[in-house]
């Protein structure tokens, strides 16, 4: 399926989506997120896809929300779907697909796209990118989750400023404070992703999806409770193919053929 503000690109196990806006920094409007929530649920069904790659073309990964397409207010009430509705939809397609997701941060991250690079599994970023929160600089707020996840990620004092200043900080000042998982130099942004991408393909599809259930549903409950869940998981995964198969494999000291099931 083609789209007028993505990029999809299969490279073997791995799908690369990209926002092609960069005009305006990657803003996603209205229409982006509608496209978005069709791409993430394409490549949340299609089976050769083992691994996301989520990033933008051009210097941004995505500033956030298209500030230029602002709401009438004397417009008559209207049953369409608000652009908060619209980013409600595609943040729980995106969330429901339990293939890892990784955010390829290759420039400007702030708003919303902030946002939605911590709805990934994890952020690689090059040296040059900037990141943010940003809201504050326009009297907005943040919709899609940074209130929540942000202090969870880099501790609450932190997370305050950086909402309350807006300010854009360094990937190297991020990583330190645990936001970008991986530095890397910016012409290599994509080799190493792909790189990283393709080790994560090559393990059990199956087995990696009910790690990311486990870490994800644990956040929000307490340990003992996180654990038997780990337990009870564990125990069920012993029956799988995959299990099988990389207990073979380790006996007979070849690589390992996992088919997700």
């Amino acid at each position: 399926m083609s789209f007028e503000t993505l990029i999809v690109e299969h490279r073997g196990a791995v799908s690369w989506l990209y926002l092609n806006r960069p005009t305006v920094l990657n803003a996603v409007g209205k229409h982006g997120m509608v496209e978005l929530r069709q791409a993430f649920t394409d490549l949340r069904d299609r089976k050769e896809t083992r691994v996301i790659v989520f990033s933008g073309k051009g210097r941004a990964f995505c500033a956030g929300a298209d500030l230029t397409a602002k709401p009438d207010p004397e417009a008559e009430p209207s049953d369409e779907p608000t652009f908060l509705d619209l980013a409600t939809a595609m943040e729980e397609v995106l969330l429901s697909i339990k293939k890892p997701i990784l955010a390829a941060v290759n420039g400007i991250a702030c708003g919303g796209g902030l946002e939605m690079a911590m709805m990934c599994d994890f952020i690689i970023a090059c040296r040059s990118a900037k990141i943010g929160d940003a809201h504050a600089n326009f009297g907005l707020m943040p919709g899609g989750g940074a209130s929540v996840r942000l202090p969870r990620i880099v501790g609450v004092n932190r997370a305050r400023y950086m909402m309350y200043t807006g300010d854009l900080f360094t990937a190297e000042e991020m990583a330190k404070a645990g936001l970008v998982t991986v530095l890397t130099e910016d012409d290599a942004l994509e080799r190493d992703t792909q790189a990283i991408a393709e080790k994560i393909a090559a393990k059990s599809p199956l087995g990696i999806g009910r790690m990311k259930t486990l870490i994800n549903d644990g956040m929000d409950i307490p340990a003992a409770h996180a654990i038997r869940m780990e337990k009870l998981m564990v125990q069920n995964h012993f029956h799988s193919f995959d299990a099988s198969e990389g207990g073979r494999a380790f006996e007979e000291k070849r690589k390992p053929q996992f088919k997700g099931y």
